[in-house]
């Protein structure tokens, strides 16, 4: 059984929310982050786990785990849901169907749900499908079709950049199980290899803690930096693999975490 009620009590929601104020306070409460997959350790889409570690753990996850509990969450409260797979389009390299997008139906509507994009993710659903331009706290995001495929779009300071591209048609379990085992174990797995984690703070700001595309001037921090966007500006500051579970606690609330010898993120309960 779904625990609703601490899930809500975990985006500090209560009662019979609607789909876009649980999607906004998951956003906004639950950070994106790969700290399992980055370690080692094999992430599970059982709902027992991810209840434990997101809700009562108050720890965060990636698309897998976010979209999953939001849409298990949206279940409880009634709403028809579909999943969906879909292929990150960011850097123009062709990427397996890794993120997981899902598809609900309220007032009378169809809507695009993610809350688990990462940097950059929806803070609100939009209407499903092709349409207009929707503004969510200054950020700017559309659907548009390419062939067979619907592809999120965002707004950045040199046009319409695409993040993400799906079929419209649901996918069964098995299939976001494959997916997601070769996201948190292949050796190549960008979220093997690397670290992320990121929020919006409830004004729309993104932070995020990254090492997957830090720029040259950042090379003595090996590439890891702080982010703190706006659409209308953003700072990037360096930081150095030693401050990392500091930074990972005072703004992302992810505790418990040091760095082993290696550099790499680890459990503080495996540290000699």
């Amino acid at each position: 059984m779904f625990d609703l009620d601490a899930y809500l009590a975990r985006i500090g929601l209560s009662g019979r929310p609607g789909i876009a104020e649980v999607h906004r306070a998951h956003a906004t409460t639950i950070p994106f982050e790969n700290l399992d997959p980055h370690r080692g350790v094999p992430v599970s889409l059982a709902t027992p786990d991810l209840e434990r570690k997101l809700v009562r753990d108050r720890r965060g996850g990636y698309c897998f785990e976010q979209n999953l509990l939001l849409a298990t969450a949206l279940e409880a409260l009634g709403v028809e849901v579909d999943l969906m797979l879909a292929r990150v389009r960011v850097g123009g390299v062709v990427r397996p169907p890794s993120h997981l997008v899902v598809r609900a139906f309220a007032g009378g509507a169809a809507w695009h749900v993610d809350a688990g994009f990462g940097r950059g993710t929806l803070l609100e659903p939009i209407p499903f499908g092709p349409g207009g331009e929707y503004e969510q706290s200054g950020w700017r995001f559309r659907v548009v079709q390419d062939g067979p495929e619907y592809v999120l779009q965002a707004a950045t300071e040199s046009g319409w950049a695409d993040q993400y591209g799906f079929v419209p048609e649901p996918v069964p379990p098995v299939d976001i199980e494959v997916q997601n085992w070769f996201t948190s174990t292949h050796p190549r797995s960008p979220f093997v290899t690397g670290l992320i984690a990121s929020r919006y703070l409830d004004d729309g700001t993104l932070v995020a803690l990254s090492d997957w595309d830090g720029p040259v001037a950042l090379s003595d921090s090996d590439g890891l930096a702080l982010t703190e966007a706006t659409p209308a500006e953003s700072t990037v500051t360096p930081v150095e693999r030693g401050a990392i579970p500091e930074v990972l606690a005072e703004r992302f609330g992810l505790n418990g975490f040091a760095v082993g010898p290696d550099g790499r993120v680890v459990a503080t309960s495996l540290v000699s």
